[in-house]
């Protein structure tokens, strides 16, 4: 994959990835908009009904009251008669309908002693009607002597009209009212009982404050930590006149009204939550994997120019073997044909060796290297490889320094394998020191364990590569330059056997300065 593709593709996946959660956040958003609207509607709604619900509460209070004040009084004020009569005759059924309707108004006026709203006196009225009705049969013209005789039917009904007085008194009271002080109209105990139903009705279990306003000044009833919002929309008229007008506003406030939004599409906003956490958490894993096939790509590019590099020098030496043994003047001489020989088979070998590295790794990872364990003792196997490169290391003038201080060693492992794995770390001391290879070699017991501790002091690896020493074909990035040979297999194959072994292998470095491998591998007895 080039560059500009992958740079193509990593900036679509995060725009679309921009725009989902864009659009997330948008639909969050307005969810809790709409879910606000809904709120305040409601409350409004439920303070309109409460409104209403205290007026006529006080109305019927007092109106029940007059009534029996009413029924009490035996003096009348003054009174006033009105009557209506109807007469119809029916020429050809010979039959004669009569229709008489009266309503007596009779007025009080109730001393201040006997109902107390703050004035000299009130009038009210009771309103009594009666009506009747009455067919006569077999007259032409009926006259005042007529009207004597029995009808044939005759039909008469009387009482108060309550809903007559029920409106003459609204009208009043209202009028009365106006000169009443809010406090002993309405309690604070009453409007908290009634906020508190109502909205339990409606669902919104919510703490509350409140008060009542008039003409934007405070009076005497409101509850006790109630803070005035001139922005607040909960507010409603109360206590209307006969003319539809007020002065007073009942407010409401609710502390906690933003918790009591959210909260009531909480699990919707956890769902959308989790789902974008699930889209982001693919994105980032399909982004992690993008990145990862680039650096593999990166690494395989760095792997074939390294076996590039190190298959055509000993083929490069084998040609110019083969050459030299072509030719007359060197043909018949036995010593430097063996030479010569000699040279083309130690590079067939090289380039054998480096094959069956990465061979021995894919079987490693397919977990088709069988790996026999046998007890064996450190110490001898760390011998063993520092035979096989103190040679190297004496050609550089350079050295190795052994503190093997550990008092058991004795370890199941298999030897081969094991000792390849040291020889793998020397190896790679010995290459990257620039200078003549200086390395220490310890051991010691930590609880059931040993520790064998390689250090060199050469060019070290920078915090990036540490992190990555141990994967397969990794080497820092130097891009085509192969100033130290190696194909990035040698360090891969030592943890797989470390870890195939039961122990831990790990590395601490620093740029010029060396690298410190640390092996730990339990004890058998």
């Amino acid at each position: 994959m080039s560059k500009r593709i992958f740079i193509l593709l990593v900036l679509l996946m995060s725009l679309s990835l921009i725009g989902i959660i864009f659009v997330q956040a948008f639909f969050i958003k307005d969810s809790v908009e709409n879910e606000r609207n809904r709120f305040e509607s409601n409350v409004i709604s439920t303070l309109y009904e409460v409104s209403n619900k205290i007026d006529d509460k006080e109305y019927y209070a007092k109106f029940e009251s007059f009534q029996k004040l009413i029924n009490s009084e035996t003096e009348v004020d003054s009174n006033a008669v009105s009557q209506l009569f109807i007469y119809q005759q029916n020429k050809n059924t010979k039959e004669a309908l009569i229709y008489r309707s009266g309503v007596l108004e009779e007025n009080y006026k109730l001393s201040q002693s006997l109902f107390d709203i703050g004035l000299d006196s009130i009038a009210i009225q009771r309103i009594t009607g009666t009506s009747s009705l009455e067919v006569y049969k077999g007259k032409d013209l009926i006259d005042d002597t007529d009207l004597r005789e029995n009808p044939i039917i005759s039909l008469t009904e009387s009482g108060r009209i309550k809903e007559a007085e029920a409106n003459y008194f609204r009208k009043n009271f209202r009028a009365w009212a106006k000169t009443i002080p809010i406090h002993k109209r309405v309690s604070n105990e009453i409007i908290s009982e009634m906020l508190t139903q109502k909205l339990k009705e409606d669902n919104i279990d919510l703490d509350f404050e409140y008060a009542i306003y008039s003409n934007g000044l405070a009076t005497k009833v409101q509850s006790e930590n109630f803070e005035y919002d001139k922005h607040s929309k909960f507010r409603v008229p109360i206590f209307y006149d006969d003319n539809g007008q007020t002065p007073y506003k009942l407010l409401v406030d609710f502390p906690n009204d933003h918790s009591f939004v959210l909260s009531s599409i909480l699990g919707m906003i956890l769902l959308s939550i989790v789902f974008t956490g699930i889209i982001i958490i693919a994105y980032a894993s399909a982004l992690y994997q993008l990145i990862k096939q680039r650096k593999i790509s990166e690494i395989k590019t760095d792997f074939i120019n390294n076996m590039t590099h190190e298959f055509k020098t000993p083929i490069a030496t084998i040609n110019l073997a083969l050459d030299a043994i072509r030719n007359p003047t060197i043909i018949n001489d036995k010593d430097k044909v063996k030479r010569y020989l000699s040279m083309i088979k130690e590079e067939n070998k090289r380039m054998h060796a480096q094959v069956e590295n990465v061979l021995r790794i894919s079987k490693l990872e397919k977990n088709e290297l069988n790996i026999s364990k046998d007890r064996v003792r450190l110490h001898d196997l760390i011998e063993t490889a520092i035979a096989h490169v103190e040679l190297i290391v004496e050609n550089r003038k350079g050295y190795i320094k052994t503190s093997l201080e550990a008092n058991k060693s004795s370890i199941l492992a298999n030897e081969t394998h094991f000792t390849n794995v040291i020889v793998n770390i020397l190896d790679n001391a010995i290459k990257y020191s620039p200078n003549a290879p200086e390395i220490e070699v310890s051991t010691e017991n930590v609880g059931t364990n040993i520790l064998l501790k390689i250090k060199d002091h050469g060019s070290g690896m920078s915090k990036a590569a540490v992190k990555r020493a141990f994967e397969k074909f990794y080497r820092e990035h130097t891009g085509n330059i192969h100033n130290v040979k190696g194909h990035g297999l040698g360090l891969a194959y030592v943890k797989r056997i470390v870890d195939d072994h039961q122990g831990y292998v790990s590395v601490e470095s620093e740029k010029g300065k060396g690298s410190t491998f640390s092996l730990k591998l339990p004890l058998i007895s």
